[in-house]
């Protein structure tokens, strides 16, 4: 009986840094995973929207799930068409979408990442700690 060849699936692109929970981090989080898109021949629509969930995401640890001492990990993987990014922190407080007035300029990054993303969630981390996650599809395959 003749064996099947199964299509050859490449292996997942995975960039990961963890950041201190500092304000600053947050314009090098958009740079380093700008540069890891770029690297992986993403598209510049896909880079972009994946920088902005990363900066909403990373944001959020840092003005909402800070612990001293502790730091955040951003994590983004690539598998063909689909990204998962994963923002790792040390609180056990879930995220939880505010609802600004018109006028505000803050509160609506949970908001963003959902309509950027076609799926958001979090899970619990053992033995402390949370990670918030983000799944889009994108145009282009990741190299």
């Amino acid at each position: 009986m003749p064996s099947k060849t199964l299509p050859r699936q490449r292996p997942p692109k995975t960039w990961r840094m963890e950041f201190t929970p500092n304000p600053r981090c947050v314009a090098l989080v958009r740079r380093q995973v700008e540069r890891a898109m770029t690297a992986w021949g993403c598209d510049a629509d896909d880079t972009a929207a994946v920088v902005l969930i990363c900066s909403e995401l990373a944001t959020n640890a840092v003005e909402h799930a800070c612990v001293a001492g502790e730091n955040f990990e951003v994590r983004v993987t690539a598998v063909g068409k689909e990204c998962l990014i994963e923002v790792a922190d040390p609180s056990d407080v879930p995220p939880s979408p505010a609802s600004p007035d018109v006028e505000a300029e803050h509160g609506r990054g949970l908001q963003l990442v959902a309509a950027l993303a076609d799926s958001v969630g979090h899970w619990y981390r053992s033995p402390t700690g949370k990670v918030v996650w983000a799944r889009m599809v994108l145009g282009t395959s990741a190299a």
